[in-house]
């Protein structure tokens, strides 16, 4: 790589769709884009995440068949999926987590971005298992503001990601905390201790600095910039393709990205947004309270809600107020899954009660007892979790074990019969959600004007909807009407 050139991760149907439509965009939507991001040369692409209880449960849709239709329309990009570690809700068992490496892996995907939420690498246990089915790692150091997270904690957790060997290193703003003025300082440090190993750089807009911050970071030496297409770019997403691109070549870079199939693919979800009432992500004005409460854009939507059940929505500005203590009393944490939910539903707890830490959910106790982490009982204020812990039911999960079941008692629980996929979706989605599942049926793809008129006409008219199709150029027009079938009308 020369020192002109810069390459791009793609992050659209991925971080995009997450960040901006919360996962809700379809397989079938994602179907027409993707031999076109196939076609503009990214160096690599962002293709799942392991929410399959998401797309089984909301979206009726079995994950796999993504993973069977949309790889095999990647023929030039290496395709990496985005899970962690320990980042989840949910302890999953680590047969589980081997099990779904073999079998993304079967599907050609070669790449697994990971974090820990505490950039802890000191138990970092999943390497071998990538290995062993061909995959490389690209380890998250994940960015935060906070008295803890200063230059020197940042050098030390670059060398300690560094000394684990992974393919490479992605710095990681998730709450789109960085300026430029923090770049200038860190970025150098996080290169020089990452030694020879490349670091990625992934940044969300939520302040709106990212696209200024990339271009600072190039300038330091970043190399690698992930990014999404419009429109799901901009907003809670990563930066604009387009806009950082377009800004690389007037500061004499090299953009290692083919824009033209771009602009049929944002021409595509930009018609899938507009048809599905989901958002179109436009770059956000600033606002510093996000450095203060650092609560991220979905998590605030949970906070309103949960005030909303108690009839206290007004109360919302008070919550966020409310983050700030309490992520101060949990030892600041960085505000990523799951540590960013116990913060934002203790604040909202402690609002509704109006005691700080009257009521205090399982998860907040576990916190304390270092179940979401070793470093929380060492960082939280000590008087704060003498009183979390001075609870009655503190003492059952101080005596609680993590369960550790084998695959094969997992198979007895959900069918010694069914499928390795199978299992995986039973396992996070549950018998009934799984039972519901269509079968034998093909995600119907979405419309895609890039088509001939005859492939749209038949798609049209598979819809049941639709009662009439008619198309008009202005020199041309069909007009396509369905008979009655009384079967389909009873």
């Amino acid at each position: 790589m020369s020192n002109s050139e810069i390459r791009f991760i793609d992050t659209t149907l991925r971080d995009g769709n997450q960040s901006l439509w919360a996962l809700n965009m379809k397989i079938g939507a994602m179907l027409p884009a993707a031999e076109q991001l196939d076609q503009a040369g990214f160096e690599s692409l962002e293709f799942f995440v392991g929410a399959f209880k998401k797309r089984v449960r909301d979206l009726k849709e079995n994950p796999w068949e993504w993973l069977r239709e949309g790889a095999k329309r990647f023929r030039k990009t290496r395709l990496r999926w985005h899970g962690s570690s320990s980042g989840s809700f949910e302890k999953v068992p680590r047969c589980i987590r081997k099990l779904i490496i073999e079998r993304f892996a079967s599907y050609g995907i070669t790449l697994n971005r990971t974090s820990d939420p505490w950039n802890d690498f000191s138990d970092f246990n999943e390497l071998d298992d990538l290995k062993e089915f061909g995959m490389d790692l690209v380890l998250n150091v994940i960015f935060s503001v906070s008295p803890r997270h200063t230059d020197e904690y940042y050098e030390q957790k670059t060398k300690e990601a560094a000394a684990i060997k992974p393919w490479r290193i992605c710095f990681k703003d998730v709450g789109g905390l960085l300026t430029t003025e923090r770049v200038q300082t860190l970025i150098p440090i996080v290169l020089q201790n990452a030694g020879d190993i490349p670091v990625e750089f992934h940044a969300h807009c939520n302040t709106g600095q990212a696209p200024l911050c990339y271009l600072e970071g190039v300038k330091l030496g970043m190399k690698i910039l992930h990014t999404a297409v419009p429109p799901l770019a901009n907003g809670a997403s990563q930066p604009s393709v387009f806009n950082i691109a377009k800004n690389l070549r007037l500061l004499g870079y090299t953009p290692m990205v083919d824009l033209e199939p771009l602009e049929a693919v944002e021409k595509h979800l930009t018609a899938v947004a507009k048809r599905e009432g989901l958002p179109i992500g436009r770059p956000p004005e600033y606002d510093h309270s996000q450095y203060l409460h650092q609560v991220p854009g979905g998590m605030i939507s949970n906070m309103r809600h949960q005030l909303k059940l108690v009839g206290m929505e007004q109360k919302m500005d008070a919550a966020l107020e409310e983050a700030i203590h309490v992520r101060r009393d949990f030892g600041y944490p960085i505000m990523v899954t799951p540590l960013s939910q116990f913060v934002g539903t203790q604040a909202a707890i402690n609002v509704i009660t109006g005691e700080r830490y009257k009521e205090v959910p399982d998860q907040i106790i576990q916190y304390a007892l270092g179940y979401w982490g070793n470093d929380a009982p060492k960082v939280m204020d000590p008087d704060i979790r003498d009183k979390i812990l001075s609870r009655s039911d503190a003492k059952k999960w101080s005596e609680f074990e993590t369960p550790e079941p084998s695959l094969h008692e997992i198979r007895q629980k959900f069918g010694v019969t069914i499928s390795d996929e199978e299992l995986i979706l039973r396992f996070f989605a549950g018998d009934a959600a799984v039972d519901s599942l269509p079968v034998g049926i093909k995600p119907c793809e979405y419309v895609d004007t890039r088509q001939p008129a005859l492939k749209i006409i038949e798609q049209l008219a598979k819809q049941k909807k639709n009662r009439q199709v008619y198309i008009k150029r202005s020199d041309f027009s069909i007009r396509m009407k369905k008979l009655f079938d009384p079967k389909e009308d009873a």
